[in-house]
């Protein structure tokens, strides 16, 4: 077996054609880490930037009443991590500056992809895109003619004579080319450690180990397929116009398909409706600005019932802040219904899809790709959730320092002392524990421990064929 391995081993050393595209490769993966590196660097600083000003100019706000203060809002950026140098996801087109605010619950603004000069179908050159489109082409290069070129010698004649298992022929071919594959994944991964190495944690650290278990078993199945492929077909023109065409449903037509179908079968409401919807759900609610609104005049009646006075002048508090954060509270669960639908919606797609990893690994390994880079719908959704909950924290707190912070209802010139506004605090973001992205994307690692299974009984299959040799 080993024998088979080193001469496996020595001819692609030998092959110039792939020790050019060995070290194109190793070089390519080497400057994305590195750029990757630097861009992570240049964003953290971006936003460490961004984030203090807003901080700042938070802190120094001036004869502003809290309902002022509310509309003048803040931000909340979403940065960027480590992993998102391996693999960007979804945060290219997601958005990463959420406008916090009074009455209205804002969109993400300001994806990179709206920000680039020109949009490619597969996005910026990343570590990912490298592994999951070009990798596969070489293992596929070197795999195609493994067996055939054996027959051809007929030194595949002679092994079986000398009574060698023909299932341990295609295993040991499988493993020669996995190992050689994987000797460039191990740099690529090493060199990110290196060039990160003062900013790595236990999470970051577990993460990068998984990611690179994930891409070692993938290239293990593209290894058994075009090993299976070599040792099925006769001529090698054949087997590389198969694995190709393989290589070409897998990563482009296939998820495309699957995408569009889940579409159809789940279906988000289009971005005018989903608008329309929250506006009409919006008014059925308390206007926190109109104090002559019937449903403030009810609300009205019920605080002034609850301190035993008949005139809003007699409150010992400000009816103006109840009631703006009446108005928010309505709002928020117009929020929760109307997201709380397209987050099952994009949930029940996303599970859909995944079951699509068992015609397709490759869906299943940009899955874990992503999830565990913290670059998915998921880690997407979460952020959102938590934004929105500071939000609601932080409107609340405004509006129950202009209700009972010791101003009269109608007084809009009142402003608190400047420490109530340095007293709240600042939106911090965690992102999901590994055991969630494990839970997230176990369809994904099931599906793609069956492909490893699959895999081998493809080799044992290809060792039937060669009985007829």
């Amino acid at each position: 077996m080993w024998i088979i391995i080193i001469n496996e081993w020595k001819y692609f050393f030998r092959n110039k054609i792939f020790n050019f595209i060995f070290l194109f490769l190793l070089t390519i993966l080497f400057i994305t880490i590195l750029l990757g590196y630097k861009q992570v660097q240049v964003q953290n600083q971006e936003y460490f930037n961004a984030k203090s000003h807003l901080r700042k100019k938070w802190e120094n706000l001036d004869s502003v009443n809290p309902h002022g203060a509310a509309h003048y809002g803040t931000y909340v950026i979403k940065s960027n991590n480590l992993l998102s140098s391996l693999d960007n996801g979804v945060n290219d087109v997601t958005g990463n500056i959420l406008r916090v605010e009074g009455h209205i619950q804002n969109e993400f603004i300001h994806s990179e992809s709206s920000q680039m000069m020109s949009i490619s179908k597969f996005g910026k050159l990343k570590t990912s895109l490298i592994l999951q489109y070009f990798f596969p082409i070489l293992i596929l290069f070197l795999g195609f003619q493994s067996i055939i070129k054996e027959k051809k010698s007929s030194r595949i004649k002679l092994l079986i004579l000398q009574k060698s298992n023909k299932f341990l022929i295609l295993i040991s071919k499988t493993i020669a080319i996995w190992i050689y594959i994987s000797f460039i994944l191990t740099l690529t991964i090493a060199l990110f450690a290196l060039v990160n190495i003062f900013s790595i944690n236990i999470e970051i650290l577990l993460r990068t180990f998984f990611f690179y278990i994930s891409y070692l078993l993938y290239f293990f199945i593209l290894s058994a397929v075009s090993i299976f492929f070599s040792a099925y077909m006769k001529e090698a023109s054949s087997s590389l116009s198969i694995l190709i065409s393989l290589w070409i449903v897998w990563t482009i037509f296939f998820p495309n398909i699957a995408l569009s179908s889940i579409d159809k079968l789940y279906s988000l409401p289009s971005r005018n409706q989903f608008k329309s919807q929250m506006s009409n759900d919006r008014a059925e609610g308390i206007d926190g600005h109109n104090p002559n609104d019937e449903r403030s005049k009810k609300l009205e009646e019920k605080v002034l019932s609850k301190y035993n006075v008949s005139n809003l002048s007699d409150l010992p508090i400000n009816f103006d802040g109840v009631r703006m954060q009446a108005d928010e509270e309505y709002g928020n669960k117009v929020w929760d219904k109307h997201f709380g639908n397209i987050n099952q919606i994009l949930l029940n797609q996303k599970k859909l899809y995944q079951l699509f990893g068992i015609l397709n690994p490759f869906i299943s390994l940009k899955n874990i790709s992503m999830g565990l880079a913290s670059s998915d719908n998921f880690h997407h959704q979460d952020f959102v959730v938590k934004a929105e909950l500071y939000r609601r924290n932080f409107i609340k707190r405004l509006n129950d320092e202009h209700a009972y912070g010791g101003s009269k209802t109608g007084d809009w010139s009142w402003t608190p002392d400047k420490n109530f506004y340095k007293s709240i605090s600042e939106f911090k973001y965690k992102i999901l524990p590994i055991n969630v992205v494990f839970k997230n994307n176990l369809t994904d690692f099931i599906m793609i421990i069956i492909w490893v299974i699959i895999s081998f009984y493809l080799l044992f299959l290809g060792s039937k064929k060669l009985e007829i040799l």
